[in-house]
């Protein structure tokens, strides 16, 4: 096989600002490229985190995105690995996010013993964090 590794997905948001600050001030990533009146658009961003990198687009002019679903076909959500669910779910609660997802009342749930949460990013991604890897 000739793929080496996944180079980033792509995010569009209609909450550009929202956005940014969640995934820089948030989960840590950095912008590394910020490009306003790109091909349409407000801004085409790329944030990185480690290797892991996301593209961020706001619409074209005069689009307008349908709102994200748990019901649409492709991706549900993307999940990163952290060292604890409960201290992460600490850390980011004191920095005044609290759009978590809840599963039985709870934030942090267990799903196949291992604990995890899942946080919404301002444009309606879905983000899972967990400290274990199941396979």
């Amino acid at each position: 096989m000739s793929i080496k590794m996944i180079h980033h997905i792509c995010i569009q948001t209609d909450k550009y600002e929202e956005s940014v600050d969640f995934y820089t001030r948030i989960l840590g990533f950095q912008i590394i490229s910020e490009t306003p009146n790109f091909h349409g658009r407000d801004f085409n961003t790329w944030i990185k985190l480690g290797k892991f990198m996301i593209e961020l687009q706001t619409p074209k002019e005069g689009d307008n995105f349908n709102k994200w679903s748990s019901l649409n076909a492709g991706p549900v959500h993307m999940a990163f690995m952290v060292d604890n669910v409960e201290q992460e779910y600490e850390r980011i609660k004191a920095l005044g996010y609290e759009d978590f997802k809840l599963k039985n009342g709870q934030v942090v749930y267990k799903v196949l013993g291992e604990s995890l949460l899942k946080i919404k990013a301002p444009e309606g991604t879905e983000i899972e964090m967990r400290d274990t890897d199941i396979v």
